[in-house]
């Protein structure tokens, strides 16, 4: 199992690591402020207070064995671009570390961060995705010139099959999944919805509107798509 590390325990740090813990994955937390350090210890793995731009200090707990570590100081420049450093000539197989600026990731990348993530510009581009286009509930960049895109099916799909839509034919695109809420009785007599995913969906495949379909292509066909669907 590959061995996680969080550093900076602020909004975005202590999510990541809840997350990761929820998930499983061992993991070791560090902060400088003591609150934060008490916070995470009931749940991370380990949880240390330390000055993690402090090398001897980072060796001392065992940073050659992390696997991927995510450095969470973005509002300490200086900090955060040291700890970068620090990790990297350590030997931690990989490094993602939190930007406020684009001046700034271009520091963390020069120096060999890599991945550089903008939490708050991120969530800023979602929540306006959303806003745009409703259908939309989650756009990642897998690449720089790929997509995966999970929507759900307006109206105008409604009874309609994936043979009907042609979308692989029109847009070069490949559908991965499809959700569909599917009715059903529970223990105590009472009708529920339950969330049933189709891995291996086919062209005769029949969509109604509110399910939810997953699809991966290129950028620009993806935004094709897109345009499509909003009209």
């Amino acid at each position: 199992m590959r061995q996680f590390a969080v550093i900076g325990l602020g909004k975005f740090g202590l999510a990541v690591a809840k997350t990761l813990t929820e998930k499983g994955c061992q993991i070791l937390v560090i902060d400088s402020d003591e609150e934060r350090v008490r916070e995470a210890g009931e749940f991370a793995a380990s949880a240390i207070q330390m000055d993690a731009t402090d090398e001897e200090a980072l060796r001392k707990v065992g940073f050659e064995s992390i696997d991927v570590a995510i450095v969470s100081v973005g509002e300490n420049l200086e900090s955060s671009i040291l700890i970068t450093l620090l990790l990297k000539e350590i030997g931690v197989k990989e490094v993602i570390s939190k930007a406020l600026t684009a001046h700034h990731a271009k520091v963390l990348q020069k120096i060999g961060a890599d991945r550089i993530v903008f939490p708050e510009r991120e969530m800023g581009i979602k929540v306006a995705e959303h806003l745009i286009s409703p259908d939309i509930l989650e756009l990642i960049r897998l690449s720089p010139d790929y997509d995966l895109l999970e929507f759900t099916v307006p109206r105008g799909m409604n009874g309609k099959t994936l043979k009907d839509l042609a979308l692989r034919t029109k847009y070069k695109v490949n559908i991965v999944a499809i959700k569909k809420r599917v009715p059903y009785v529970n223990d105590a007599g009472e009708s529920e919805f339950r969330e049933e995913i189709n891995p291996t969906p086919n062209g005769d495949d029949e969509l109604s509107a509110g399910d939810v379909i997953v699809m991966t292509g290129e950028t620009k066909m993806i935004a094709e798509f897109r345009k499509e669907v909003q009209k």
